[in-house]
C-alpha cells in the first residue's frame, strides 16, 4: 500500500500491522544484513566483494538497460537521447554545482539532523542537494514512503568503489567522491568548499529546445578524460512533509529537501569526443543532469567522480 497525502500537503502511510521493532543501537548495516528486496543477493561472508544489488542493472551497457526505464523518470515520450557528435567544443569549463547526495531514512532516529543540514545547503545556488532515501531500515516499524531499492544500490556502489563493506546512514556524498558520515554543518560546507576548488574538466550547457521541456545539452571536455563517464537525468520533489507514525522517529513530523523519485542513466560518453544530447522532459518536478564518472565494476560501472551537473530548466 503506498503512502497517501492528508491536507496541508503532510504525507502520512495508511495503517497497517504492527511488525516486531528491534531497536538499532548502530547506524551502520554490515551487508549481509540486508534482504534481497528487489532481486540478487549479498554476501555476509567476511572479506567478501558485493554480489548484485537490488535496483543494478546487469549487463554490458548499463545505459543499454537504464534507457528503457528513463520513459517511467521523465514520461513516455520522454528523452531518449539522441547524439550528435559534430558539435564544435566548447570555451574553457565553468564551475558546476557542488553535488551533494544524503542517503537517509525516515525509520533512522540519526537522520532527522541530516536531512536539516541539507534542507540548508539545498538553498545555496551553488549547491546541488539531492536526498535519496534508502529502504533498509524500514524493518525497523515505518516503512519509508520515498525509499527505492535503487537509491539503496547507488549507496551500495558507492561503497564498492570506496572498497569498504559496511553501509551508514545519514551519510553524505559530496561530488562523488567525498564520503561523510552524520557530518556536522562546518564539516559539510568544508567538504563542499573542497569540491568547489577542483577545477572543471568538462564544458556543459543546457540550452532550451523549440517545444516546452525540450533541451540540449551539449558536452566537452578540453583535455580529453582519461576515463568513461555517465549521463544521468534526475528528478525530485523540492519539499515534503511526513507525520512518522512509526519506529524510531515516531510521533515527529519531518521536513525533508530535494526528495529524489527517479535517477536514471540516459547515455555513455567516451569523454573525448565533443556530443549533444536531445532530452524532453514531462512533468512539473524538478530536472538535473549529472555527467559522472564511470569507474569499472564487476558487472555494472561504478559511480565516481561528477564531473559536471545543472537544472534542465
Amino acid at each position: 500500500m503506498g503512502a497517501g497525502r492528508t491536507d496541508g500537503g503532510l504525507w502520512r502511510r495508511p495503517g497497517r500491522g504492527r511488525k516486531p521493532l528491534w531497536r538499532c543501537l548502530s547506524r551502520r548495516l554490515r551487508p549481509g544484513a540486508l534482504a534481497a528486496r528487489a532481486g540478487g543477493r549479498w554476501p555476509s561472508g567476511p572479506g567478501r566483494a558485493f554480489g548484485p544489488a537490488p535496483g543494478s542493472l546487469p549487463g554490458a551497457s548499463l545505459v543499454e538497460t537504464l534507457n528503457r526505464a528513463l520513459e517511467r523518470a521523465i514520461g513516455q515520450t520522454g528523452a531518449k537521447p539522441q547524439t550528435n557528435a559534430l558539435i564544435a567544443p566548447a570555451a574553457a569549463p565553468a564551475p558546476s554545482p557542488v553535488v551533494v547526495e544524503l542517503f537517509t531514512s525516515q525509520g533512522c532516529s540519526a537522520c532527522p539532523p541530516a536531512d536539516a543540514a541539507l534542507a540548508k545547503v539545498a538553498a545555496r545556488p551553488d549547491v546541488l542537494a539531492l536526498s535519496l532515501h534508502v529502504d533498509y531500515w524500514d524493518y525497523l516499524g515505518w516503512e519509508d514512503p520515498f525509499a527505492q531499492p535503487a537509491f539503496t544500490a547507488r549507496q551500495k556502489a558507492y561503497a564498492r568503489a570506496a572498497g569498504l563493506r559496511t553501509l551508514y546512514t545519514p551519510q553524505v556524498i559530496v561530488a562523488g567522491t567525498q564520503s561523510l558520515v552524520s557530518p556536522a554543518d562546518p564539516e559539510l560546507d568544508a567538504a563542499i568548499a573542497t569540491a568547489a576548488a577542483v577545477p572543471p574538466v568538462v564544458a556543459m550547457t543546457v540550452s532550451r529546445g523549440a517545444e516546452p521541456g525540450q533541451f540540449a545539452i551539449d558536452l566537452s571536455a578540453p583535455r580529453p578524460l582519461k576515463q568513461k563517464s555517465v549521463v544521468q537525468i534526475v528528478r525530485y520533489v523540492p519539499q515534503a512533509r511526513v507525520e512518522i507514525l512509526r519506529g524510531e522517529n515516531a510521533g515527529q513530523v519531518l521536513d525533508f529537501a530535494n526528495v529524489v523519485t527517479a535517477w536514471h542513466a540516459v547515455a555513455d560518453w567516451d569523454g573525448k569526443t565533443p556530443v549533444r544530447l536531445n532530452a524532453k522532459i514531462e512533468g512539473e518536478d524538478p530536472a538535473v543532469v549529472i555527467v559522472q564518472t564511470a569507474l569499472p565494476g564487476k558487472t555494472v560501472p561504478l559511480p565516481g567522480a561528477i564531473l559536471a551537473a545543472g537544472w534542465l530548466r
